[in-house]
């Protein structure tokens, strides 16, 4: 990879921002003077430092984000806000979501720029389980938690796969929800078959990653070292 590129990727700055700083003569190379942008680069192997700081470089990064209410699943939006008005978006300009969740949801979002990953995640053929809180504007019953199990006509092609619902003993307008596909507006078009309407949601998990409660609404971290494992065990069952 050349310098100028690997530099920008790493964050230092636009391509003509870096192009000035190697002027200044404070790039190195494994420890070797570097002023050429064209110079190529082991992104993996080199030592590349600016102004004495190693500079790392990523291929692929993994973010958690908590997402409220009001900001869209998309890069940019003329009306709303939009996910990356809260996580910043890479020097390299290709981060997205792991799937969507609608205006009004809230929760568990998935942020990264790894194609691989991602497909595992959102393939219909996987079957990755996603686990909703929900609020309705009356008590589930019995009833409902029998129809999400036998699956429910939404309109599509097909009835929903079996699904599971679990009311709340001290409230049953509280449920949780946990359904193995991704359709459009999916778990308020079950809920509005069963005569209820959602009111609030929120996603807690998505296969094996769980939304980290201390995340504050509109905050996002990094993958943990056990999250990252999870993407290995992901993609390694892909190849």
């Amino acid at each position: 990879m050349r310098l100028d590129k690997f530099m920008s990727q790493c964050g230092v700055g636009t391509r003509s921002e870096v192009k000035k700083i190697l002027k200044t003569g404070c790039v190195t190379i494994n420890g070797i003077v570097a002023g050429d942008g064209k110079q190529q680069v082991k992104e993996n192997e080199d030592v590349v430092c600016c102004q004495g700081r190693p500079l790392t470089y990523e291929a692929f990064e993994y973010y958690m984000f908590h997402k409220p209410a009001g900001c869209v699943c998309a890069n940019r939006d003329a009306v709303h806000e939009t996910v990356f008005s809260y996580v910043p978006m890479n020097a390299r300009g290709d981060l997205f979501t792991v799937g969507r969740l609608d205006l009004d949801t809230e929760g568990l979002l998935l942020i990264t720029n790894d194609g691989i990953f991602a497909h595992h995640l959102l393939s219909p053929g996987k079957h990755v389980e996603k686990c909703y809180l929900a609020h309705l504007n009356q008590p589930a019953t019995p009833e409902d938690v029998l129809r999400f199990a036998q699956g429910i006509d939404i309109g599509e092609q097909h009835r929903t796969k079996p699904a599971q619902l679990s009311i709340d003993p001290t409230d049953g307008t509280k449920v949780r929800i946990t359904i193995a596909e991704g359709m459009y507006h999916q778990v308020k078009r079950m809920m509005h078959a069963c005569g209820k309407e959602v009111i609030y949601l929120k996603r807690l998990t998505m296969g094996a990653f769980v939304l980290d409660e201390s995340l504050a609404l509109g905050a996002y971290r990094k993958f943990t070292e056990r999250e990252m494992d999870y993407v290995t065990e992901y993609k390694s069952s892909y190849l």
